[in-house]
């Protein structure tokens, strides 16, 4: 998939950098012209899982916080479909 990227906008280079690093292939255009295309040095392959990247913030999530399901979509799961207009104006 090519990306365009208009050279003069705010945020280009970023947007550009971004792009490339997802190896994707980027146009560069200016005033709706075409003045290069940036490919990946190397084609990227799928990043493994960096484990501890959020360490230095010293979160303290529960050990099965991503492995159970959610409790208000269960509440949801549970209710009625059509809730009566008694819950609905609460």
């Amino acid at each position: 998939m090519t990306i365009q990227v208009d050279i003069d906008a705010s945020g280009a280079r970023d947007q550009l950098l971004a792009h490339i690093d997802a190896g994707e292939e980027v146009t560069l255009v200016r005033d709706g012209k075409v003045l290069a295309v940036a490919t990946p040095a190397e084609p990227s392959e799928k990043r493994q899982r960096q484990l501890g990247v959020w360490d230095h913030l010293n979160l303290d999530l529960p050990e099965g916080l991503f492995i159970g399901p959610d409790p208000e979509t269960l509440a949801a799961v549970d209710g009625p479909i059509f809730p009566s207009d008694d819950e609905a104006a609460a």
